[in-house]
């Protein structure tokens, strides 16, 4: 048995999608694919100080965890936010955060 077992399959999800996050260039791909409706990959990696495969492996994990969705256009792919993955991250996190609201300084 994996020790990642021994987890609440919700605690194993949360954990999944913090790791997509645990990186800045994949907060900075985000943050770049919501100012902008649809984007080329080449253009990301112009918009981040790393290079294309770099920047390609990231696209590859933000895609995988389902934050993004990437569409074939000839030889470039164009990138944008996938809604529901984004939403299930918003929901997912608000009510981890709710859950774990500090207690009253005075009662704790």
């Amino acid at each position: 048995m994996k020790k990642l077992e021994l987890f609440e399959k919700k605690q194993q999800e949360i954990a999944a999608l913090a790791k997509a996050l645990s990186h800045p260039a994949r907060i900075a791909i985000l943050q770049f694919l919501a100012s902008t409706p649809t984007c080329i990959s080449g253009d990301i990696s112009d918009y981040l100080p790393l290079s294309r495969t770099t920047v390609s492996q990231h696209l590859k994990e933000l895609k995988s965890i389902g934050f993004i969705q990437g569409d074939v256009e000839g030889l470039k792919i164009k990138y944008c936010l996938n809604k529901e993955g984004i939403e299930k991250l918003k929901s997912v996190f608000g009510d981890l955060l709710e859950e774990i609201t500090p207690c009253d300084s005075k009662t704790c």
